[in-house]
């Protein structure tokens, strides 16, 4: 565990950072079926079919493009988190969901999975990687960043749906409600969230 006030540095998710992403994205077990932050980002039909090892091909194929795959996070030279970023049009569950809808035209972003490690959580790694992933989205062109996090009023919501985020998370980095929307997880509404960039 990290000394709380360790500062916190993120950095784009690139392939001579595959090593740390597989840290934050990889199942314990390699012959196990692990998400690799796949399953919004292409088809379901595709993402069905990928063994272990072509799940980690893929993931490591991303970082090698222009734009990474996400941003991670360190705190002492140590990756402790993981978001998932990208233009919304390139993220498959995004753009074929009715129940998460576009607000309008603009071209945004889209944060859609935050991951800590156990150990380095109550740290503010969220809150860092929220903003690294709004920079990192900036410095690309960006003119606004979206999330779907839960409105869980403040609510305890169970760790295995935080990945997508609460609404006070993403307001303490700036973010507004802009919709609601008809999706839910654990019967929590999911609303739509943004931050504009320009």
């Amino acid at each position: 565990m990290n000394p709380p006030g360790d500062e916190i540095r993120v950095y784009p998710a690139s392939a001579d950072r595959f090593d740390d992403l597989a840290t934050m994205l990889a199942p314990k077990n390699p012959a196990a079926f692990g998400c690799w932050c796949l399953s919004y980002r292409i088809a379901p039909r595709i993402n069905q079919r990928l063994s272990p090892e072509e799940r980690r091909s893929c993931a490591n194929e991303l970082t090698t493009r222009p734009v990474p795959p996400g941003v991670l996070a360190y705190q002492s030279g140590v990756v402790v988190g993981w978001a998932a970023v990208a233009p919304r049009q390139q993220v498959h569950a995004l753009t074929h969901n009715t129940h998460l809808p576009l607000v309008d035209v603009l071209p945004v972003w889209s944060i859609w999975c935050i991951k800590v490690r156990p150990g380095h959580r109550g740290q503010g790694i969220t809150r860092g990687l929220i903003l690294g992933a709004v920079e990192f989205a900036r410095s690309h062109g960006a003119p606004a960043i979206e999330a779907y996090p839960v409105d869980n009023a403040g609510k305890r919501i169970d760790t295995t749906l935080a990945f997508i985020g609460t609404r006070s998370m993403f307001e303490s980095a700036g973010f507004a409600k802009i919709a609601d929307t008809e999706s839910t997880s654990a019967r929590i509404p999911r609303i739509i969230m943004r931050r504009e960039l320009s």
